[in-house]
């Protein structure tokens, strides 16, 4: 498989006056092309700070984290704007959708943000959102959605403009079992037909087991996990 993201001693910490905190250190971790990787641990171990770190969201304290072989932290301002919107979709606990629009166009938006002609990005939007089984939600106010809908428009928003990489943020933390089960199978299937590579952070060791691997952050340290 060809090697997608190289984390070499990487490690994240967080200065106050007079203080600093330290979220992991000398983290080593490959990710490839296509895979899926769950990543476990306890609330406030650094699991988000490690997603941000993939997202080109944050930089480390210490050491590299490669895309491709390149340095993330070395890419200009606009480079890592184009990274976060053409290579990397992002899938939040809270949607972050904009209740003053509905679901097509919350969808669509980042492909008409990015000129892209509105009347086309509406209709492929409204075609996916049917893929996902909310044809007849498309027009409606995302307020007015369920949790499981709004996950669901969230999801469709972030693979919109088919970025080779999903990084989900506790995706299913805050539906009921069966929902959050939803999710995880449509987060798989995508990854299937899309060949699209997905690392999830998550407390759901049931999301977290259907993924192709599991590591676990614990004690500042990434660990490889078998929860099968």
């Amino acid at each position: 498989m060809t090697e997608l993201y190289r984390f070499s001693d990487v490690g994240k910490k967080f200065f106050a006056p007079g203080d600093e905190l330290e979220i992991f250190r000398n983290i080593n971790l490959v990710v490839d092309e296509g895979e899926t990787l769950a990543i476990v641990g306890t609330s406030g171990s650094g699991k988000s700070s490690l997603l941000h770190l993939m997202g080109a969201l944050d930089a480390p304290t210490s050491g590299e984290v490669l895309f491709e072989g390149r340095d993330m932290a070395l890419m200009r301002p606009e480079g890592k704007a184009v990274f976060r919107n053409r290579i990397v979709g992002f899938v939040f606990q809270f949607h972050h959708l904009l209740p003053e629009f509905s679901a097509v166009e919350n969808v669509a938006m980042p492909a008409i943000i990015g000129g892209g002609r509105p009347s086309d990005a509406l209709i492929e939007a409204g075609g996916l959102l049917d893929r996902m089984g909310l044809g007849e939600r498309i027009h409606s106010k995302t307020a007015t959605l369920s949790g499981g809908e709004r996950q669901r428009v969230a999801i469709a928003r972030a693979i919109f403009l088919r970025p080779r990489v999903l990084l989900a943020d506790e995706p299913t933390g805050n539906l009921d079992e069966g929902t959050g089960s939803t999710v995880g199978a449509l987060l798989r299937e995508l990854n299937r037909e899309r060949s699209m590579t997905l690392v999830i952070v998550t407390h759901n060791r049931e999301l977290a087991a259907g993924m192709d691997r599991v590591m676990e952050l614990k004690a500042g340290k990434l660990l490889p996990q078998k929860l099968n």
